[in-house]
């Protein structure tokens, strides 16, 4: 080497060497878009593979509706794969937490077909479930599998699995931004992991992309009228952000009730859903409509045009809670959506903002209560209906969040922040360890 290219490289090194020095965020950026590009193309993928499989299942359903009698035999089935294949997996969303929160062992790639097989399932028979869960465990059991050839550290990973999550989360509900704000926000109550924030938006919004090249498909939701804000206007917001908050409440500890007695009472779990399966049948018959089983989204748009009947939400609710309490699969979020929505709808008997409106508080608000996200779900508002009910959506979120307690349908979520002083000796606990 002459000494013309040793002086060159010299140059070049001190150049690099003054350049990171006065940018020290580029290496990181650097290594976080390597990271989250691989993330994001994977995450993206497997979202769309999900979204088409479902569309179909639902649309099978739909179109033979005597397949619901043989719930009952789905629900052994999917018992059955996780009795024999995933135990080491069945806790779901709660095993990603405790991974970000402090993470050991690699997480089973195996977690992604079981959930997605047995979300497929679940609503090709009839169960009454969502998708989020499903696309967090296949994006956080995707994305973990880079973190031993990337060479990533403990505190590396969890950001890792905070991007996942992001990146499932925006690409199934076509929501990348409330997706990011999510990951960030469901890990701790109260506080923000802002380490991961960069990797969580680059991996939701690339997994977004590719999901609509994908060609998958997102319902569009409309409210057509915004009204003037006024101080009965947002009185109006905060009473129905008060009843989200405690709907969002009742399910939670509901569901959580109904799956202790599931367990304490059948010993041998796959018959769980088996049993699960058999009273959904017999609700089926008994309400005489089908539309509070799978994702419900045909009534969610309803809520949206009309005032529905003030019985809806709860009965979505009893639908829910037995099908994911007995150990279906599938997610929380979308029947959530529905409860909320419904629960709006019918709020608009008396407190006097459009239906529209009040069905699409509901449909975010509710969720932001059960899952402890209110600033997610306030952009998850913005990016469904638009900015311009940014208002109503922020008002309802929040005070639901407030009237929703330290509950959460993610029993290891932590609290970061308590929401009221009097319970600040709560804090660093998971939900499930409260006093």
């Amino acid at each position: 080497m002459s000494k013309h290219q040793r002086s060159n490289r010299q140059k070049a090194f001190l150049f690099a060497t003054a350049f990171f020095r006065k940018f020290p965020a580029f290496p990181y950026l650097i290594k976080w878009l390597c990271i989250g590009v691989p993330i994001g193309l994977a995450v993206g993928s497997a979202s769309a593979s999900f979204l088409i499989t479902l569309d179909w299942a639902t649309h099978f359903r739909e179109s033979h509706q005597w397949i619901i009698v043989l719930l009952p035999i789905g629900g052994l089935l999917v018992g059955l794969l996780y009795h024999y294949y995933g135990k080491d997996v069945e806790s779901g969303n709660n095993l990603l937490i405790d991974t970000i929160h402090k993470p050991q062992k690699l997480i089973p790639f195996r977690m992604a077909p079981l959930v997605y097989i047995g979300t497929i399932v679940t609503h090709f028979f009839g169960g009454s479930a969502g998708r989020e869960g499903t696309a967090l465990q296949m994006a956080g059991a995707i994305a973990d599998q880079f973190s031993r050839p990337f060479k990533l550290s403990s505190e590396d990973r969890s950001v890792l699995i905070i991007s996942a999550l992001a990146a499932g989360f925006g690409s199934v509900f076509g929501t990348p931004l409330a997706g990011a704000v999510f990951a960030l926000e469901v890990i701790l109550i109260g506080q923000l992991r802002y380490k991961a924030i960069f990797p969580a938006f680059v991996a939701a919004i690339l997994a977004d992309w590719i999901t609509h090249l994908w060609q998958a498909k997102h319902t569009q939701y409309f409210i057509k009228f915004i009204p003037d804000v006024d101080i009965l206007a947002l009185l109006y917001s905060v009473a129905a952000g008060i009843a989200f908050g405690i709907c969002a409440a009742t399910f939670v500890k509901i569901i959580h009730w109904a799956a202790g007695q599931f367990r304490s009472r059948i010993a041998f779990a796959p018959m769980r859903p088996f049993v699960g399966g058999i009273i959904v049948l017999l609700a089926v018959l008994a309400v005489g409509t089908t539309k509070f089983l799978g994702l419900g989204i045909p009534t969610i748009l309803q809520s949206f045009e009309q005032q529905l009947p003030p019985y809806d939400f709860a009965i979505k609710m009893a639908f829910t809670i037995i099908t994911l309490a007995s150990g279906f699969k599938g997610g929380e979020v979308t029947p959530l959506f529905f409860i909320g929505a419904a629960l709006g709808s019918a709020l608009s008997v008396i407190i006097p903002l459009p239906v529209a409106l009040l069905a699409g508080m509901g449909f975010v608000a509710v969720f932001a209560g059960a899952t402890n996200t209110p600033l997610a779900c306030i952009l998850m508002g913005i990016e469904l209906f638009g900015a311009n009910c940014g208002i109503y959506v922020a008002i309802a979120c929040v005070v639901s969040y407030l009237f929703s307690g330290h509950n959460s349908i993610y029993s290891k979520q932590r609290i970061g922040e308590p929401k009221h002083v009097r319970f600040s000796h709560y804090s660093g606990k998971s939900i499930s360890r409260q006093d």
